[in-house]
């Protein structure tokens, strides 16, 4: 077996032994008539701001004798999961109608408590042997009415599974909360509230390798699959056509620039340069704050070995519907081992700049470097980067909507090939467009160019940042001061990940097209 796939098993095994739950084998969840089937209670939440949860039992539910804690795993931790077990008793093919589990009066504070929740659309998310179950709290009855102060708040009080198995094993499960069963919770006044359950089990022939196929389903439905693949073909003709166009124009402008550079050789030797070839001296000459940019090298090329761990891993399916935490497990512990990458790029890269014969430059570089001429307002750094970063942006637009939708909000993406597919496509079109900038920076005799190719380069994350702001304020209904300073705090990180990554495929693309037009040249 060779390393690199030794060390995808090893990561793979510490992500499943991390996260909350494991794809089960043929030796698990297998039950008799009347078994006790693990239930647990996991949040409660406003349903337009997913990163604002908390406790099921923070809400005054009845709170059952020996409630308990489940202990949760490093996955279950950072995905924010609150696991307790529940009230319902849903023992294994135990059918029950209209069982009370809990008979309360509910005080002022604690009704005031629920028509708040019931206000904001507060749902509830629990576990039935691994299985998610979703459902409301309650509902808002305006009835046509334009004033909110007329508005009117129900509790449900009464709970409907139906549960699937096939033969020994629970295969499905959904929830339904009865419309006629309901609590006035409209006015702070004491309420009497029965809470009641009612199961029924249902036989199917879905085989249990197969359950959690149906949570996969909403993204892979034709609908979905078209625009997937609409986004794709969009993404590989704009690929096509800048990679056609500018590998064109590259390779006849750098023809002509060395036919033209070999001819003034054969001419006169004294003549003057121009053009990129002028700079010659100067292009080698290392950056301003060298520390700074090695760090960057470093931090972005552990960030891409990390991407394309985790593609690796979502392609041999780890990262399966509602395996609880996975993905944040994998982050964590794959961030942890590559952390050397980031160290050795790092500090490999400043030892060229600093130390004597370790960079491979194929020209020599001159004491004093030349002065820039005066170049238009477009070709300074800001517009460069609006335009490096435009098209790798609109590679990447419409599937954008969808990883969105599913960070922040309750779609499940898992084409993960078609991510890929769309991945592969930014660093195409990340790395041309950074080479195109780079060389027109060179033929105007500008020599600054390490840190603006990286600056073009990652000059996508800065596009991605402001479709957070079009996002937030169009495609969603997040609203909150918590959610909001969760969403862009956090997505004020993920891009400046983008932007480190981007800008290191960026920066290295440039350097090795650099050094391969200054190698085919004589300079002296």
């Amino acid at each position: 077996m060779r390393p690199p796939t030794t060390l995808l098993l090893f990561i793979g095994a510490l992500i499943l032994s991390g996260a909350g739950n494991v794809r089960p084998d043929a030796s698990d969840h297998r039950y008799k008539e009347g078994d006790s089937v693990p239930l647990y209670a996991n949040k409660v939440g406003p349903f337009h701001n997913p990163s604002e949860t908390y406790r099921y039992f923070d809400l005054p539910f009845c709170i059952p004798e020996g409630v308990k804690d489940k202990k949760e795993a490093l996955g279950e931790v950072l995905n924010g999961d609150r696991l307790v077990s529940a009230p319902y008793k849903l023992n294994f093919r135990d059918e029950k109608d209209s069982e009370t589990y809990c008979k309360k009066k509910l005080s002022r504070e604690e009704v005031e408590q629920f028509r708040r929740a019931v206000e904001k659309d507060y749902y509830f998310q629990m576990y039935y042997d691994d299985l998610p179950i979703w459902g409301f709290i309650g509902k808002v009855d305006k009835d046509g009415k334009p004033d909110p102060s007329e508005f009117k708040y129900f509790l449900y009080k009464h709970i409907q599974f139906e549960i699937l198995y096939n033969e020994d094993r629970v295969i499905e499960i959904n929830a339904r909360m009865d419309p006629h069963s309901l609590v006035d919770v409209t006015e702070d006044k004491e309420v009497d509230a029965e809470f009641m359950y009612t199961v029924k089990w249902k036989e199917t022939e879905t085989p249990f390798e197969k359950r959690m196929d149906k949570y996969a389903m909403s993204s892979s439905l034709p609908h979905h699959l078209e625009i997937h693949w609409f986004s794709i073909i969009n993404s590989c003709v704009t690929v096509l056509l800048l990679t056609g166009f500018l590998a064109t124009i590259l390779m006849r402008v750098l023809k002509n620039d060395f036919m033209k550079y070999a001819q003034d050789e054969e001419a006169a030797d004294d003549q003057e340069e121009t053009g990129w070839k002028y700079i010659h001296g100067d292009v080698f000459r290392f950056p301003k704050y060298k520390s700074v940019f090695a760090a960057s090298l470093g931090s972005g090329t552990q960030l891409f070995t990390l991407t394309i761990f985790i593609f690796m891993l979502s392609l041999v399916g780890v990262f399966y519907p509602y395996n609880r935490g996975a993905l944040f497990t994998a982050l964590v512990v794959i961030y942890a081992l590559t952390s050397g990458i980031a160290g050795y790029t790092a500090s490999s890269f400043y030892c060229q700049l600093e130390g004597k014969n370790w960079f491979q430059a194929p020209v020599r570089t001159t004491k004093y470097p030349r002065e820039i001429p005066q170049l238009p307002w477009y070709r300074s750094a800001i517009p460069q980067m609006a335009m490096a970063g435009f098209l790798p942006f609109s590679a990447i637009y419409i599937e954008l909507y969808y990883i969105f939708a599913s960070v922040w909000g309750h779609r499940i993406y898992t084409i993960y090939s078609i991510l890929f597919i769309v991945f592969i496509i930014l660093l195409i079109v990340t790395a041309f467009i950074t080479v195109a900038l780079t060389y027109f920076q060179l033929a105007a005799e500008d020599h600054e160019w390490w840190w603006r190719s990286f600056l073009c380069g990652g000059s996508t994350g800065l596009f991605i940042y402001a479709y957070c702001l079009y996002y937030y304020y169009a495609r969603s209904d997040m609203s909150g001061f918590m959610q909001t300073s969760f969403f862009f705090g956090y997505m004020a990180c993920i891009c400046y990940g983008f932007f480190l990554m981007l800008g290191t495929v960026g920066f290295r693309a440039s350097l090795f097209f650099v050094r391969h037009i200054y190698r085919s040249i004589k300079c002296e």
